[in-house]
Order: C-alpha cells, then structure tokens, then sequence
C-alpha cells in the first residue's frame, strides 16, 4: 500500500467515515467492504434512518405536570409567610382586634356602653358586651377599610417587582414553569394570604370575645335571634367574603409588581392608589363612579347578618372584584409575558 492509499484510509477511521471502500478507490485502489463493529450492537440489526440522528440531536423539554404546578404555588406561599414583613403584618392584623375588645372592656365596666347605634360597620361594636361572637364582625368591619387592604397590597406589589429587586427572577424562569404559570403561582399564593389574614383577624376576634365577653344566641342585624352555632358558620362565611373581596386589589398590585423593578415601589404605588380611591369612595360628588371603585361595597358582608340574607349588593360586590381581577390580571400577563427580564 502506497503513503497515499495509507493516510487517506487513516483519515477515514480518524474521521469514523464508513465509506472506507471509497476513500481507497479514490486513492488509486481497491478494498473490501468493512465488517460491522462488535461493539456496536445496533450496527448489527439495523441501519438508522436518514434524518433520525437530526432529530435526536434537539431534545424536548418535558412538560411540568399539574404536582410540579402546585409544587411551585407551595412555594411560593412558604416564601410570602416566612418572611419578617408578612409576619409583621399578620401580628398587627391580630392585634387590631384584641385592642378592640379589651377598649369595649374598659368602656363598659361601669355600665357604659360602646361604639353608635346602627346596623353596620363599626356598629358592631355596640354588640360585643352582649354576645362576643360580635368582636369578629367588628375586627373584620374595622380591618377591612385599611389594615386588610395595606397588607394585601404590600404582598402583591412585592410579588414580581421584589423578585427582580433581589435579582432572582431569572432565576425562577430558567425553571420548566413558564412566565403565565410563574405569575398564576404568584397571584395564587397572594390570594391564599388573603383568606390567611382574613382568618388571622377572625380567630384572635373569637378568641378575645370568648374571653372577655358571654357567648350566646346572636341578634341578627332583622331583630331575630339564631342559635351560636348558625352565628359562628356565618362568620365563617363573612371571613370568606371578605377574603373574596380582596382579590381585586390583589390583581391590580400584582399590575402594579410588573411595570417596575423595586419592591419598595410596587409596594408604595399599591398602598398609595389603594388610599386614594378610598378617598375618592367618601366624596358625595363622584357618587356617578362610586359604583365602580372596587372598595364600595367591602362592608355589603353585613347582609349576611340578616334573615333573610340581602344578596343584591353582596353579588354586586363580587362582579365588580371578578371584574377587577379579569382587567387587571390579564394586564399583568401581557405586560409580564412580554417584558424583558435583566434582574
């Protein structure tokens, strides 16, 4: 064999051409086929498709499976309640109760009474020397206006834009999960800290009423009376309207998270729009957008405690957050889902 025919049989093993045949015909000679490789089992009962290697080259991700979905909301859930600031929060919302109950104590212990006269609201209040159970509608009527509402806004606006502050949203997008299931986990866990604070102030509200004042057949807001257990399910019950009432400040801090990149920003914009339309709820001459404000009919869990229940302004009150929530959560999928993430 000539230098010739030798260094290009050389090249085609080096090269693990199998036209070993051809190289040396193109050289000036002749040379039996090659025998399959032994160590090549494959090689032995098939020859591979033309194109299969191409297609094996591009590998698909898996899709994540709804566990791997909720494993990203628990996640997500453990990091809002683990944290000092949510911890904060919740201490103050149970406290505003406990400060309710033991000032009704104070005030009536001579044979004064608390609070006006009236149906709603911070009327309550003139019910708990009589039946505790009322501590809970008045924690929940005195919460609700702005306490709620501030610690809502503070968890969603931190929900994206503390992320990107922190540097660690890339981070959770290199993940399988996908931006639309990043930000439904996020909006997911803000909403399961509502229902946790709504249940916050309503326990430590039945827990002081149960210690400070009697417990009995409770006085609807008609002038009937139904038994404490019926009362306690329809705590239980406005417990769930109010957390159902704070999903629209929920979605739009969750807007809010997604159009900047500080924490302390998104958390401010919320509270500070939230402040606002509060204000603008309480001007008579805007009363043609009264309506429309997502915090106009908060205190409509009142109805509940009437027989029979008033459902106008109940349902109107979870349109207008439903509403509140298609606007606004559908802004912060199109503006998320199209943003450019450098942090």
């Amino acid at each position: 064999m000539s230098r010739a025919e030798t260094e290009a049989t050389g090249a085609a093993e080096a090269a693990g051409v199998t036209g070993e045949p051809d190289v040396a015909k193109a050289a000036g000679g002749s040379a039996a086929p090659p025998a399959p490789t032994p160590t090549s089992p494959d090689a032995t009962n098939h020859a591979p498709d033309r194109g299969e290697g191409v297609a094996s080259a591009a590998p698909t991700l898996p899709r994540p499976s709804p566990l791997w979905a909720l494993g990203l909301f628990w996640s997500e859930l453990v990091t809002v309640v683990r944290r000092w600031r949510t911890l904060a929060l919740l201490g103050v919302l149970a406290a505003v109760p406990i400060l309710i109950g033991v000032a009704v104590k104070i005030e009536t212990r001579n044979g004064g009474t608390a609070g006006p006269s009236g149906g709603d609201g911070p009327a309550f209040i003139s019910q708990v020397t009589n039946n505790g159970l009322f501590l809970v509608f008045a924690g929940l009527a005195a919460t609700l206006p702005v306490f709620l509402p501030m610690a809502i806004g503070v968890v969603a606006g931190d929900s994206i834009a503390g992320e990107a502050n922190a540097g660690t949203l890339r981070y959770l997008l290199v993940a399988p999960a996908g931006r639309a299931r990043l930000l439904l986990a996020k909006y997911a866990s803000t909403l399961a800290f509502c229902l946790l604070a709504t249940l916050v102030v309503a326990a430590s509200a039945l827990a002081v009423g149960a210690l400070l004042f009697p417990l009995g057949e409770v006085t609807t807001i008609s002038g009937t009376q139904i038994s404490f257990a019926d009362g306690l399910v329809r705590s239980l019950a406005i417990a769930g309207v109010v957390a159902l009432s704070l999903t629209g400040v929920a979605a739009l801090g969750l807007f809010i998270s997604t159009l900047t990149g500080s924490g302390v920003a998104a958390m401010a914009a919320t509270v500070g729009l939230l402040i606002t339309v509060q204000i603008l709820d309480q001007i008579p001459q805007l009363h043609a957008i009264h309506p429309y404000l997502f915090p106009h009919y908060w205190l409509s869990f009142a109805d509940l405690l009437r027989v029979p229940v008033y459902w106008d302004e109940l349902v109107k009150n979870l349109e207008l957050q439903a509403l509140y929530v298609a606007v606004f959560g559908s802004a912060a999928w199109a503006r998320f889902t199209a943003k450019d993430i450098t942090a």
